[in-house]
């Protein structure tokens, strides 16, 4: 049932932030740029485990795992401000975050960084 519950509220999270973003784009890019998911993953984490060492290794390695992913919000507008459609510009933009996650993996442990 926890489950369910927890897919009902991230997916009614999604639906929300992609109807206001049809309407009011900023908005709807203000709402999407919050760590909702990330929070509602924090808060099930939370009541399933109560353990505050995952929950630290969970916060901290989510915290790495979001730089590589920032530059994707650059290079798809700007693929498509140069003519790219916007499902290449989306697999380029994904294919480049996937590249800089490896680069994460890689390089973390060198720098002393659990994930």
């Amino acid at each position: 049932m926890f489950f369910w519950l927890k897919a009902f509220l991230s997916g009614l999270t999604i639906a929300l932030v992609s109807s206001l973003a049809r309407r009011y784009p900023g908005f709807g890019a203000l709402i999407a740029s919050l760590p909702l998911i990330s929070v509602f993953g924090m808060i099930w984490l939370w009541l399933e485990t109560k353990d505050p060492a995952r929950m630290e290794a969970h916060v901290g390695a989510t915290f790495w795992y979001v730089l590589p992913s920032l530059p994707m919000f650059l290079l798809i507008p700007c693929a498509m401000r140069q003519g790219m459609p916007f499902w290449l510009a989306l697999l380029a933009g994904c294919g480049v975050t996937i590249l800089l996650y490896l680069g994460m993996v890689w390089l973390a442990p060198k720098l002393g960084i659990r994930m």
